[in-house]
Formats: structure tokens, C-alpha cells, sequence
């Protein structure tokens, strides 16, 4: 009963935090509260950021089951104390018996519903072997300790939030779809009840005692090759047994005295952010303003171009030549900007080097954390769409993700998304799929300066320029750079995508007078972001579009 109490408690305090703290010794910023706590307890217990950030993770996958997940992939990028950086992608890859063609019809056509509901749209999932790599290779606890916080909280429950009950409820016809799901979502969930996870505790034990195997091998895949017989799916126990995530060198850039680190290929963010600012840094940006028409239509066609050129390039390196020290050249950017005529609209179908329309989901999860001694650990990870393919895995409690919907299932044919893929991205057994997924750390005088990432599907890239130039250029503090209102151009469909409250009336009359059309869209990005000044004093703080929380000590 006492728990009861405290967890309601936690619910009440728990809606997003709208104001910025700043902190000495360790920091936090997640899209939950008890997550963002386990990090903090973890990084004041001794643990480190890397420690830290794995605790974060495997608590998402119990609190906030809409992104975070043992079912899914991510990306992580990591400054390291010893001041070097590097990158894990444990990425969701094809199962080995994944075709070109596995969504089409007779005709060629494109099965609606196949790619994103079922276990046939599941990739074989990388969060666990990822996070468990970068704990043992990186971290300082150990893999029980740092379990047992997600494993209380699956075991003993924790109160569903009214937006959480809300979201699980409104799934309920798909999740009736399949076994594992009904069980657990079937008859709906109420706020304020005490939400318990029996089943994924125990498979998080196993992971636990067991490590990698006791998710990729052993009890635990054999219920998710189980599934795959239930629910139509196609990942066998060899693609678990054989999966592996990659470390990776980051993607390296720089804007006008400052350094940048992201996630390279398969995620194209890192690629797409240096490109972005490598156009911009010719232009004085913080003279035109922050929303200003001059800004907006510079940023419109650097954003165009990008786009159209991740569209054509960009893809897994393991099986594709991705010319990342081309499209990160700062002489590259300046040619791609060679056409750009201020005041007057560009063209996408004039730009356009690609054919074929890829969707991604913004239902993703960001946090960042930074300890003392100088780690900083910068993740994006998800289910792609929102509780994934909606199939728990029998007997085992997780969601699986509906990544295979991240690939370019068929060349031309548009979606309800507008992103853009080529055959750098088409379906091949064992291939990772492309991501905007965009986990950054920025660098001031050679000191960290900046952590971020944020959710949002193929805005995420877009939502974490413009967080950063806010900063950089418009001499914005944390708060007002994430939360400031936000626009979105992705070179198809062609068009600007205004937040709200963005821009003034004059600033879209003005562009479309030059050409542009204008779309107003609900709010986009939930960053979570760490700044650090040059004591190394932090300041968290997380988006107010979410319901996230930053701590630390």
C-alpha cells in the first residue's frame, strides 16, 4: 500500500518539467520521471554515464512502452573521459529470410498494413545487445545492478499516467489482433491503476543472469520465435543467435568554431545535420534572426537539399558505398547552394535526385546523460511507430518494433510520411534499415558543450539543428532554444511545415509571396538536452511538447 502511495505521488509530480536546472556532479533528461531517476541514483552511486544511460534504457522499456524498449534498436554516441569518441549502432536488422518484395502483392503493389502491424514487420531487435555491449566494454557496474531498477518496476508495478492509459486504449483494436497483446492490453487500461509486468521481469532477469543469451538465445528467443508462428513473422532463432551490434566510428563536423559528433550510417542524421550546417556556416544567420523570413527561407532550401540528397545516398555501410566524406565536404554544401536565389522559391521536382518514398515514424525516445569525470552519452532509440508492429511477445512481456517499414518497400510510391529512399535503402537479409535518429554531442573551445537528440521521425535531424542554433547563433539559454517554436522541410512532399505558433503573420505571407507553401502541423520533437559550461557545471532540461523529466545532482 505504501508503494501505492509513492507511486501516486510520482504520477501526480510526473508531467513534463518546464524550467531547466543546473547541476555539478551529474545530469539526466529523459521522457520519464522514474527513468531519468535510475539514471541519477546510478550516477550517485558511482556509476558511470555509460552505466547510467543503460539503467535509462531498460527502465524505458518498462515505463514508457510507446518508444523505449528490449524489442526495438537505437543509436548511441559517446564522449568518452579519456577524450576520445566513438558510436554503438545496434540498428534493427532484416531476418535472413527478408525479401525485396515481401510486402507487395501479385502486382507489384504495396499490401497496406503489412509492413507496420504483425510480427512479419519486425527487424531483429538490437537494444539489448547494444546497451549490454556498451555496459561491458564502457560502463564501470555491473549487469545485475544495473537491471535491478527495471526489474523492481516491472515486478511490482508503477501507476499508469493518464496519457499512457490513453494511448494503450486507444490501440486496443490491434493489439486485440494478437495473443500476447490481448492479454495484457485487451481489457483496457485505467489511470491511476498499478500497472505490473510479471512476464517481462522475468525475461529481464534472464538478461540479467545471462546477458546477451538470455535474450538472444535460450527461454527467451525461443518465445520470440514462438510468436513469429503465432503472429506470421519471419525471425528465426539463427537471426537472434547471430545478431550483433557494430561500433562505429562518429560522424565528425564543424560550425564556426564549434565541433560536432553524431551517428553515422545506417542513421543518415549525423550525415544530414553536418551537411546542413556545412551550407549555413556561409550565411550570417544570427543577423537574419531567430523565425525571421530571411532565416526560414535560407534553412527551407538548405533542408531541401539535404533531403533530396539522403533520399539518393544514404543507407546501411555494410552493404551500400555511402559517400559520407563527400556529402560532409564543406566544398560539397557550397556547390549544392550554388543555385539559391534569395527571396524566390526553389523547385523539389527541379532538385530531386531520387524516386522513392520512405516512411519513418516519429514515435521515438531521446535522453542524455553526463557525469563528472566527463563521459557523455548522447541515445536515440525505438519501435519505429508507436508500440511498434503491437505484438508482446508471448510469455515474454516486451513489444517488438515494425522497423522492416523503415525500408523503401517499392521505388515511387508514396506514403502518408513524404520521406525519401532509394535503392541504397531497399530490403536485404541482414541489412539495416535507414534512420534519421539523430544522437549528437557539440563541442565549444574543445570542451563538451551540448548534448542532444530528440524523437520525430524524419524531423528529428531538423528539430536538433535548429535546438542547436538556437544556441549557436541566436544566443538562446537551454529552455528557450527547445522550446521555441519549430519548422520542418524534408524536400517532399514540398512543402514548409510550420509548428503553431511559429513565425509571425508577416514572415508567411512574405514566403509564400516567394513561392512557398505553408502547412501548419501539431508540434514536433521532444528534445532532451544537457548543456555544460566551461566548469563543466550542467543544465538539463526537456522539451515541454513532452512529458519528460531532467535531474541531477
Amino acid at each position: 500500500m505504501k508503494r501505492f502511495y509513492l507511486n501516486v505521488f510520482l504520477l501526480i509530480i510526473s508531467f513534463g518539467q518546464s524550467y531547466s536546472q543546473t547541476y555539478e556532479n551529474g545530469a539526466v533528461s529523459s521522457s520519464h520521471r522514474l527513468a531519468t531517476e535510475t539514471g541519477v541514483d546510478i550516477l550517485k552511486r558511482g556509476g558511470n554515464a555509460i552505466d547510467a544511460s543503460v539503467g535509462v534504457g531498460f527502465v524505458l522499456a518498462v515505463v514508457y512502452p510507446q518508444a523505449g524498449n528490449i524489442g526495438g534498436g537505437g543509436f548511441m554516441v559517446m564522449h568518452l573521459k579519456d577524450g576520445n569518441n566513438t558510436s554503438i549502432d545496434y540498428r534493427e536488422k532484416a531476418p535472413l529470410l527478408a525479401g525485396r518484395n515481401m510486402f507487395l502483392d501479385a502486382n507489384g503493389n504495396i499490401i497496406d498494413g503489412l509492413s507496420t502491424l504483425g510480427s512479419l514487420a519486425a527487424g531483429v531487435p538490437g537494444s539489448v545487445a547494444g546497451m549490454l555491449y556498451a555496459l561491458e566494454k564502457y560502463g564501470t557496474m555491473d549487469r545485475a545492478s544495473i537491471l535491478k531498477y527495471a526489474i523492481d518496476i516491472a515486478d511490482t508495478g508503477f501507476v499508469l499516467e493518464e496519457r499512457l492509459a490513453a494511448a494503450i486504449n486507444s490501440y486496443r483494436k490491434d493489439f486485440d489482433k494478437f495473443f500476447g497483446s490481448k492479454a495484457i492490453f485487451g481489457q483496457g487500461l485505467n489511470a491511476g491503476e498499478l500497472f505490473i509486468q510479471k512476464e517481462l521481469a522475468e525475461t529481464l532477469r534472464r538478461i540479467a543472469i545471462e546477458g546477451r543469451d538470455g535474450f538472444y538465445k535460450g527461454k527467451t528467443a525461443q518465445l520470440i520465435v514462438d510468436e513469429m508462428k503465432i503472429s506470421n513473422g519471419i525471425i528465426s532463432y539463427e537471426d537472434l543467435e547471430t545478431y550483433e551490434p557494430k561500433e562505429r566510428s562518429v560522424m565528425k563536423g564543424s560550425y564556426k568554431g564549434y565541433e560536432i559528433i553524431s551517428m553515422g550510417p545506417p542513421s543518415s542524421g549525423g550525415i544530414s545535420l553536418i551537411y546542413l550546417l556545412n551550407i549555413l556556416e556561409n550565411f550570417d544567420l544570427s543577423s537574419m534572426g531567430y523565425a525571421s523570413v530571411e532565416s526560414v527561407q535560407l534553412m527551407t532550401e538548405a533542408m531541401r537539399r539535404v533531403y533530396a540528397d539522403r533520399s539518393e545516398f544514404m543507407g546501411d555501410v555494410d552493404f551500400v558505398n555511402v559517400p559520407w566524406d563527400i556529402l560532409t565536404s564543406k566544398v560539397y554544401a557550397e556547390r549544392r547552394m550554388q543555385d539559391f536565389t534569395p527571396g524566390m522559391a526553389s523547385s523539389s521536382a527541379v532538385i530531386s535526385p531520387g524516386d522513392a518514398y520512405y516512411r519513418e515514424s516519429d514515435q521515438t525516445t531521446h535522453y542524455s546523460v553526463a557525469d563528472r569525470s566527463g563521459n557523455l552519452v548522447s541515445t536515440t532509440t525505438t519501435l519505429n511507430d508507436v508500440f511498434g508492429n503491437k505484438v508482446i511477445v508471448t510469455g515474454a512481456g516486451f513489444l517488438l518494433n515494425n522497423e522492416m517499414d523503415d525500408f523503401s518497400s517499392k521505388p515511387g510510391t508514396a506514403n502518408m510520411y513524404g520521406l525519401v529512399g532509394n535503392e541504397a535503402n531497399a530490403i536485404e537479409p541482414g541489412k539495416r534499415m535507414l534512420s534519421s535518429m539523430t544522437p549528437t554531442i557539440i563541442f565549444k573551445n574543445n570542451k563538451p558543450f551540448l548534448i542532444v537528440g530528440s524523437p520525430g521521425g524524419g524531423r528529428i535531424i531538423t528539430t536538433v539543428l535548429q535546438t542547436s542554433l538556437n544556441i549557436t547563433e541566436h544566443g538562446k539559454t537551454l529552455q528557450e532554444a527547445i522550446d521555441l517554436p519549430r519548422f520542418h522541410h524534408q524536400w517532399l512532399p514540398d512543402e514548409i511545415q510550420f509548428e503553431k505558433d511559429f513565425g509571425s503573420d508577416l514572415t508567411r505571407s512574405d514566403l509564400k509571396k516567394m513561392g512557398y507553401t505553408i502547412k501548419g502541423i501539431s508540434d514536433f520533437g521532444r528534445v532532451d538536452a544537457i548543456m555544460l559550461d566551461e566548469n563543466g557545471n550542467m543544465t538539463a532540461h526537456t522539451d515541454m511538447r513532452g512529458y519528460g523529466f531532467s535531474s541531477g545532482f
